[in-house]
């Protein structure tokens, strides 16, 4: 079996994204923002983590459509959040339930697969 999975990879590049964003957030945006503005940017990088998190165990499980829709819900939910808390547009935060949602069904998708039998649930 091969051991090298692209979204174990990519969860562990989120990973890394998601701590360098709250060490940004914690020294380098702490003196710029408005309380409100750097509360939306760590709950951004909070979430951004677990579902880095649950990417690399979608990998491991060989969930990957539910690992790929929980990237999609970092972009659309962390990445609209980032964005509104350092532009303050507040259109933003529209694209934000997209991604709440995206997570939703990766992890519906995630609890599914886990329970297929072995050879079925490789999707």
């Amino acid at each position: 079996m091969d051991s090298r999975s692209p979204l174990v990879a990519a969860g562990a590049i989120n990973g890394a994204v998601a701590v360098a964003a709250g060490a940004f957030a914690a020294h380098g945006l702490r003196d710029r923002l408005e309380t409100r503005a750097l509360e939306i940017f760590e709950t951004a990088a909070r979430y951004h983590m677990y579902h880095a998190l649950a990417m690399v165990l979608a990998g491991l499980l060989l969930a990957r459509r539910a690992g790929w829709t929980f990237q999609l819900g970092i972009a659309l939910f962390s990445g609209s959040l980032y964005a509104l808390a350092l532009t303050d547009v507040k259109v933003l935060g529209a694209v934000t339930p997209l991604g709440g949602l995206a997570f939703l069904v990766g992890w519906l998708w995630l609890a599914i697969t886990a329970l297929k039998p072995p050879a079925a649930a490789r999707s």
